[in-house]
């Protein structure tokens, strides 16, 4: 078991061994729960939950009247980003 302080600004340093096996990189948010053995920590959802309807109701809102993208378009876009983000040095 590992220990950790925390600072005066209420800050903690998570243990590197933690943050690999969670892959829970800088920039990360964690939802922090008060719980009766002590404090939970969770990635949080990037969005909050939607029901069919709701979806329903923003896809017939905002309907799509570009030219569909090819199969060989989108694999190139998504390359771009990767190859985008590793550079930055974000994978």
């Amino acid at each position: 078991m590992e220990t950790t302080r925390l600072s005066s600004k209420g800050q903690i340093v998570l243990p590197l061994s933690v943050r690999k096996n969670r892959k829970w990189q800088p920039g990360t948010q964690l939802t922090v729960e008060e719980t009766e053995d002590g404090v939970l920590l969770r990635p949080a959802k990037p969005f909050p939950p939607t029901t069919f309807d709701e979806l329903i109701a923003i896809l017939e809102k905002n309907k799509y009247t570009g030219k569909p993208k090819t199969l060989e378009e989108m694999d190139a876009a998504i390359a771009n980003e990767v190859r985008r983000r590793r550079a930055r040095g974000r994978y």
